[in-house]
């Protein structure tokens, strides 16, 4: 059976400390999550958006632009 919050006290913690141990939890899940299998709906899904972009590859936005438009956003 899984292990609780309430059985390891985090329950008790401060609000910002339980959040400090979620992000903790999260970063030291990153390298595991990349061993993980994709599930068939998240293959499908993968193979989905191959196709549209193979059917009009040059909608595709390169990820500088992306990334320069959304930090512009912020700026404002």
């Amino acid at each position: 059976m899984p292990v609780t919050m309430k059985e390891l006290g985090i329950d008790r913690l401060e609000p910002q400390d339980r959040l400090a141990l979620v992000e903790e939890i999260w970063d030291s899940l990153e390298a595991d999550l990349e061993k993980l299998p994709l599930t068939e709906a998240q293959k499908q899904e993968v193979d989905r958006r191959m196709a549209v972009h193979r059917t009009n590859p040059q909608a595709a936005i390169p990820w500088e632009q992306v990334e320069a438009e959304a930090l512009k956003r912020l700026q404002k």
